[in-house]
């Protein structure tokens, strides 16, 4: 099972690259990418994932446009050699590593394609592990990085071009690689977790001129944090000057807590304040969201075009939502990114807030599964 990628000095077990060093059928590795105009005239998203032991890889690119929502849905059978990266229309290709990523999409029959190339801004910034057990069923370990970024380039949906800019679209990636639930839902005894199903996660990253503020937790049905980072980065206005590896202008920033305003009948956020204790004393990030973006669109909470979903040897959808008749409280859209206005004491800036809330939380006053604030 040798592949090109076994000429590099990588490997991390005595096995081939192309083997994982797990079975567990949830192995995955996984680009994702977002990008927004500073005068909201779109967003768009895409993302691309190997599951090598479901023998499957998918790709996802949507944006909004004109209060619609249209998006792109590819997968195929994976392939050994990591150095493949392309689904149907979909390729991913790694121009500098930490600088510069391109995503392009070829001509095909959905009608959507571009080349778009995100250009670093800061390092890279490892994110805190994610690890979740059902008694002894491993459920999670993920590591994950996220880099904040402009973006180039162009996109068209139905001969309506876009031309992206790198001095007004700001965006964000990550790169997550482990275990978490993936694919198809597995047969046998059901899931202690079902007696009270949760899930509440908050991840806010947020561009300022002259640096960027990250912002990610969990918490558990009553509000305690199961996991929470926050860190400040410097930013760089040559990408070439962008760090590899550890930043020494990092601040991580313990002690970060946040409250949400959230939109009556949903669970979207209206706004949202952070309060991050600095080195030079505690201030707080305040989000009003402008636009919002359902991540249905890249396959989340899918019943047809979920991640890791056996789609055959080769497949390609497309779809298109009406953002302004969409249900917030139907349980796919419950999943939403909100690019939003950002203040941090006199610095104005954008950010992206990314909720998915299911079940009882507590802060939130939320008491069911599905149930919208009051």
């Amino acid at each position: 099972m040798i592949t090109s990628f076994d000429d590099y000095l990588i490997h991390q077990t005595a096995e081939p690259v192309c083997l994982p060093s797990q079975s567990d059928r949830n192995f995955y590795d996984r680009y994702w990418f977002n990008g927004f105009d500073l005068g909201n005239a779109f967003i768009f998203e895409a993302g691309l994932g190997l599951y090598p032991n479901r023998r499957v890889m998918d790709a996802h690119f949507s944006i909004v446009l004109g209060g619609k929502q249209y998006a792109l849905h590819a997968s195929c059978r994976a392939p050994r050699d990591r150095m493949q990266m392309q689904v149907g229309p979909f390729s991913i290709t790694v121009l500098e590593p930490m600088h510069r990523i391109r995503i392009a999409i070829d001509d095909n029959d959905t009608g959507i394609r571009g080349e778009l190339i995100f250009n670093a801004r800061t390092a890279a910034h490892q994110e805190p592990q994610n690890v979740l057990r059902e008694d002894v069923r491993l459920l999670m370990n993920t590591c994950r990085f996220t880099q904040f970024g402009r973006w180039e380039g162009w996109v068209e949906v139905d001969s309506q071009r876009v031309t992206v800019l790198s001095d007004s679209c700001y965006g964000t990636r990550d790169k997550s690689w482990g275990v978490r639930p993936v694919g198809e839902p597995e047969a046998g005894a059901p899931g202690l977790v079902n007696k009270e199903p949760s899930v509440y996660w908050n991840w806010t990253p947020a561009h300022f001129k002259d640096f960027c503020l990250h912002y990610n937790t969990f918490q558990d049905p009553d509000g305690t944090p199961t996991q929470v980072g926050a860190a400040r980065l410097p930013t760089f206005a040559d990408v070439r000057k962008v760090p590899i590896g550890e930043e020494p202008g990092l601040e991580v920033i313990k002690g970060a807590h946040h409250r949400i305003d959230w939109q009556p009948g949903t669970r979207w956020a209206r706004r949202e304040e952070i309060v991050l204790p600095m080195a030079s004393g505690e201030q707080t990030l305040v989000l009003e969201p402008t636009q919002h973006f359902l991540m249905k669109g890249l396959g989340y909470q899918h019943a047809e075009w979920g991640h890791g979903f056996w789609k055959g040897d080769s497949a390609l959808g497309r779809e298109e939502y009406d953002l302004a008749t969409e249900d917030p409280l139907d349980y796919r859209n419950i999943h939403v990114h909100q690019v939003c206005r950002a203040r941090f004491g006199e610095e104005e800036g954008v950010a992206t807030l990314e909720t998915v809330v299911f079940g009882r939380h507590d802060p939130s006053g939320f008491k069911s599964i599905l149930d919208g604030a009051e």
